[in-house]
């Protein structure tokens, strides 16, 4: 019998991983760390264990948009709004 989450845990890693790109401390690092804690719930059945799973990579994909988010605020801020000496 198919998993009915399937679906959904296949476009939760792929969005994870497209904004992994941006991660500070290297793609190569993140894609690593992603790889590794979704091998380790591989083996999950539970539906409301992958309810939560799924629901805990959501609240991960709005922290990382908004560390982009603030990222790309703190070099539009450096580059327009120097302070003059």
């Amino acid at each position: 019998m198919a998993n009915p989450f399937r679906g959904q845990v296949i476009k939760l890693y792929r969005t994870l991983l497209y904004l992994g790109r941006d991660y500070p401390q290297g793609s190569a690092y993140f894609k690593e760390r992603l790889k590794s804690a979704f091998m380790k719930n591989k083996d999950v059945t539970d539906p409301d264990k992958i309810q939560k799973l799924v629901a805990r990579g959501n609240c991960l994909i709005k922290e990382l948009e908004a560390m982009c988010f603030l990222r790309k605020y703190q070099v539009m801020k450096k580059k327009y709004c120097q302070t003059k000496k």
